[in-house]
Formats: C-alpha cells, sequence, structure tokens
C-alpha cells in the first residue's frame, strides 16, 4: 500500500533506507515529499538554498540501481540537508556570511561526497551561525533560524534552535529532514540537537575529514550527523566518516561498523558523574534529567561512579582564547582578492579593498572573535594568552584521560539550560558563550560526545543528555546513548505553526 507524503516525512533514515530497499516505496516519492516540506516551511529560515532537483536526480539514481539489482550504498534514497560550511559542487557555499555570498565552489567536500556515494542526496543547504560562530543562529547574514519548538504558556514568542548547527537542527525537528550534516567546534551539533529534541554526535577529532569544510577553528572542527534517533546518527556517521590523505588531522583508521555493534546493554558498563558540572543555581528541570539518566542508565544495568574534571572551570576561557586565535588566521584569507565580496571604493588602494571588503563582508561576532584572537596572537600577549590557554587544554585532556581509568562513558547535561528566546542573549556576548559549558571541554579534549533527547522541562522544550567517550569510542557513546533513548521514550515534536 503506498503511504502518504506525510507518512513519509515521519520517517527516520534507517526506515527510509530499508523502506526504499525493500521496495515498500522509491526515493523518488521520499524526496518529493521532503522537497514539498522544506518548501513550505520557509517561515523557519532552515535553508539558505534549497536544492530539490539534487535531491531527485540522487533519488532517481537510486532507484535505478535498485530495479538493475545492484547493491545499494548505506545511506542510499535517504535525503538529508547539508550545513553550509561543507563546500558543494556548483551549489553556493557561504557558511552564512556575507563575504562568500554567491560562491559556488568547483569541488565538493569529503564528508558531503562520502554520503552522495553511499546514497545520499540533498535537500539543500543549512543556515547558520556565520563562519559557524555562535549559539542561538542569530550571526547569520541570511537571517534568524526560528526553532519550530514553542513554549507551553500559549506564548509565541521566537525561539533559538542552538548553534551554530541552527538550520540543521531546526530542519530535522521539524521533519524538513531526516537528517543532516552539523559541524562541532564547542558545542555547535550537540547544544541545538539539544535545544529541538533530536539527537547528534561530534565524532573524535580527526574521525571526519575536514577538507572542504570551511574552517572556523582547525584544531576543534568536526563534522558529524544530527539526527532523530540514536541508530540513525550510527548510520550516517559510518557514511560520513573515514581516512583523507587531503586533510592532515584525519585518523587513519578503519570505519567501525557502528550500526551492527549497537547495543543498549550497560551491564559491566561503569559510568561516570563529573561533579564540576553540578553548578550552584542549576536549572531545576536540568538537574532533573540528569538524575533521570542516571537512573536510566543503572536500569540498563550500568554502574555510576563519581569522578572529578577538576580544570572544568578553566575550560571556557581556553576555549575562548585558542577558537578566536585559530579563526583570526584562517579568516585571513577572506581579503576580496580570489572569490566572494570585493568591496573597492573609489581610489582605494590595496589596503583599502581588505578593510572595506572585511568591514561589509563580516558580522559583529566574526569581527569581534578575529579581534579577540588577533589581540591574543600579538608579539606581547602570545605567551601570556594563548600558549597558557593549550596548556590549559593539556590539563582538561589529562583530566578526562585519568576520569576514562575508572570509567567507560561520561554522563552529564548538554546544556545548562533549555532553548532561550531569539534575542534574549544577543546584548550580552558572555553569557551567550556561557551556553557551551558543558559542551566545551569535551572539544578541547577532542573526544566523541553525543546529545540524545531525555524529555520536556516544565514549559515543554526539549532538554538533552550528552554522553562523552575515550577517544575513538563512538560505539561506547552511541551504546550507552541507545540505553537512555531506550528508557526516555522521548516521541515529542513541535505542533506545527509554520
Amino acid at each position: 500500500m503506498p503511504m502518504d507524503a506525510n507518512s513519509l516525512t515521519e520517517l527516520g533514515v534507517k526506515a527510509i533506507r530499508d523502506g526504499v530497499a525493500a521496495g515498500d516505496f522509491t526515493a523518488r516519492e521520499v524526496a518529493e515529499a521532503f522537497n514539498a516540506n522544506v518548501a513550505a516551511a520557509s517561515a523557519l529560515n532552515a535553508f539558505i538554498v534549497a536544492t530539490p532537483d539534487h535531491a531527485l536526480a540522487a533519488a532517481d539514481a537510486v532507484d535505478a540501481a535498485r530495479a538493475a539489482g545492484e547493491a545499494l550504498g548505506t545511506m542510499a534514497g535517504v535525503p538529508i540537508g547539508m550545513k553550509d560550511l561543507f563546500a558543494t559542487r556548483g551549489v553556493q557555499t557561504t557558511a552564512a556570511s556575507h563575504i562568500l555570498e554567491g560562491f559556488e565552489p568547483e569541488y565538493e567536500s569529503t564528508v558531503s561526497a562520502n554520503l552522495w556515494k553511499a546514497g545520499a542526496g540533498m535537500l539543500g543547504k543549512l543556515n547558520l551561525d556565520q563562519f559557524a560562530m555562535g549559539s542561538s543562529n542569530e550571526t547569520s547574514y541570511f537571517g534568524n533560524v526560528i526553532s519550530p519548538w514553542r513554549r507551553n504558556d500559549g506564548g509565541n514568542a521566537a525561539l533559538a534552535p542552538g548553534g551554530s548547527s541552527g538550520g540543521s537542527s531546526a530542519a530535522v525537528s521539524a521533519r524538513l529532514a531526516p537528517a543532516a550534516t552539523g559541524t562541532d567546534t564547542g558545542g555547535s551539533i550537540r547544544q541545538p540537537a539539544a535545544f529541538t529534541g533530536i539527537s547528534g554526535i561530534k565524532p573524535t577529532y580527526g574521525r571526519c575529514s575536514r577538507w572542504g569544510i570551511v574552517a572556523f577553528a582547525s584544531s576543534l572542527d568536526q563534522a558529524g550527523p544530527m539526527a532523530r534517533d540514536v541508530t540513525d546518527c550510527a548510520i550516517m556517521l559510518e557514511a560520513m566518516a573515514g581516512f583523507d590523505p587531503k586533510d592532515a588531522t584525519s585518523l587513519d583508521l578503519p570505519v567501525p561498523q557502528w550500526e551492527a555493534g549497537l547495543n543498549p546493554d550497560m551491564r559491566g558498563k561503569k559510568i561516570g558523574i563529573p561533579r564540576e558540572y553540578r553548578m550552584d543555581g542549576m536549572d531545576e528541570d536540568v538537574a532533573k534529567s540528569w538524575d533521570d539518566g542516571i537512573a536510566w542508565l543503572k536500569d540498563a544495568g550500568a554502574e555510576i561512579v563519581d569522578v572529578s574534571l577538576p580544570h572544568t572551570k578553566y575550560a571556557l576561557p581556553a576555549y575562548y582564547i585558542v577558537a578566536p586565535a585559530e579563526a583570526s588566521s584562517n579568516l585571513a584569507r577572506y581579503d576580496g582578492v580570489r572569490y566572494g565580496l570585493r568591496d573597492l571604493p573609489d581610489g582605494a588602494g590595496l589596503q583599502d579593498m581588505y578593510a572595506a571588503t572585511r568591514a561589509a563582508g563580516f558580522g559583529d561576532e566574526v569581527k569581534r572573535r578575529i579581534i579577540i584572537g588577533t589581540y591574543v596572537l600579538s608579539a606581547g600577549f602570545y605567551d601570556a594568552y594563548y600558549n597558557q590557554a593549550q596548556k590549559v587544554r593539556t590539563l582538561i585532556a589529562q583530566d578526562f584521560a585519568k576520569a576514562f581509568e575508572q570509567v567507560d562513558v561520561i554522563l552529564a547535561p548538554t546544556c545548562p539550560t533549555a532553548a532561550f528566546g531569539l534575542g534574549d542573549k544577543t546584548s550580552d556576548p558572555l553569557s551567550m558563550y556561557l551556553n557551551d559549558v558543558f559542551a566545551v571541554p569535551a572539544s578541547l579534549a577532542g573526544l566523541p560526545a553525543m546529545s540524545v533527547p531525555a524529555g520536556l522541562n516544565r514549559e515543554g522544550l526539549p532538554l538533552g543528555l550528552q554522553l562523552i567517550g575515550r577517544p575513538f569510542d563512538e560505539q561506547g557513546v552511541l551504546n550507552a546513548g541507545l540505553a537512555l533513548e531506550a528508557r526516555a521514550g522521548f516521541d515529542a515534536k513541535p505542533e506545527r505553526w509554520w
């Protein structure tokens, strides 16, 4: 019996892939259904560019391969959203910045190429915080992304979908895509996933190639999947990951079979609870969801162990030195000479063109981070700030290494609060930066970390729980995520208003 379009857009990655392979519906039917949802959801502003033809062409190729009896890829028939930080050949790639508006790469990022090879199609390029700098998707040149969620108090205040992967989180949560790519530098997959009631995993640093991803902070940036559940994340991460000789930081390791290895049985596993993450004045609902998570993992057979991560309080300051320093270096290439925007005032020389182009092309948050980064790298301050932050980073990594001598996985909240209103924190950058307090330590240490939906707070908004694993142990993180998912029974979705 053919499924209607609404039913198809309720399906996730595994259900679509398996349904297409079984002949329950065609890949084209799936692509058409999601294309229609994307076209009808302009109020969310999740996409900068829609690419319905790309989704249909990929779907037709999968349907033809199936008809010919050929083997299908692990993402065959699954249309996805692509964060607009990934270079896509012949399709505008902007990093949500005016300085790259109109830039159409002649090449394809390794991660997106891997996904197309696995049979996925592209629904479009997703909005984000400009150059992935932000926690609320309010720094995009192309306008704010609006979360599909609303508080249950009858008000209809627009909420942040999280950042920087806010277009990705909004699209997956609102059923505009079954899954999307994200990137995580200091929480940009996990925090938006938590805000919108979906799952997302940042793998070990180096697991996914950074080649063809617009760089923010090269020693931290890592791509990962965002999807409705843990299984879908495992399938998609397997397709994205792999060694790439074009990325010097890429891990030369075989990609594990994460989907096949999924197992929610936590018997014999030890789960660490970091005491430094229990902060004074912690949001009651967040604290309760953390306690629920502890009880769920205990129920799955795990032993709960208190651990200490003593340098946690230095993680945010260290991150906001290292990340802007690397950004100021990476963003020096945007000068109006080779590609993107060029602002050339009358009678201007080369330096005037640089200045005018950057003044017009970069947004306020990007300028703020470039200025901070340039300052901490300057001659008199390099040792006092940048070198010091790198030493702190090493201590944070050592804290985790010591904890992982005792435990297999660490459980913590993903964020200190549920989603906040758009505009609530834009006038106070420090308050915005504090939103990443639980996410940043795992980024500094390069560890795999995942957010899984844990339930709703008293305002009816999603809360996420974070699992942090040993280097290369995505399987342990995914398995603990599966155990949480089974017990949380989270099936809430935003009521359609857009």
